[in-house]
């Protein structure tokens, strides 16, 4: 149990920041409240109507999404590669390297077929 304690004093802590900083902020925080700040926020655009169903939506955003999440996810196994790169020796840089250049293709092949290209 005595291993647990720094990681349960960092949540606690964390909470406490987190809490702290909401009850700070809307205690010093601004208090003028007019029609404007109470409508929704849309990033500065004024809202438009939706059909009714959502619409059609740009299949651009999930591949993007798409794209992000599997680069992503295959750059964090360098993490692993980098911990244990002393016992793996040269077997493992090799490996990696292979790695590397497996992604490298996939980069390339995505940055020229466009997808990177937003329009």
């Amino acid at each position: 149990m005595d291993l647990y304690i720094p990681i349960i004093v960092l949540g606690v802590l964390a909470f406490l920041f987190a809490a702290g900083s909401v009850v700070m902020a809307s205690q010093t925080g601004p208090k003028r409240w007019n029609r404007a700040r109470l409508e929704a926020y849309e990033c500065g655009i004024e809202p438009t109507p939706q059909p009714v169903g959502g619409g059609r939506f740009p299949i651009k955003y999930y591949l993007t999404a798409m794209l992000f999440i599997v680069f992503d996810i295959e750059i964090i196994f360098l993490y692993p590669w980098a911990v244990a790169f002393d016992h793996l020796g040269m077997f493992g840089l090799v490996e990696m390297v292979l790695f590397i250049v497996t992604v490298l293709v996939a980069y390339a092949y995505i940055w020229r077929r466009g997808g990177l290209e937003w329009d």
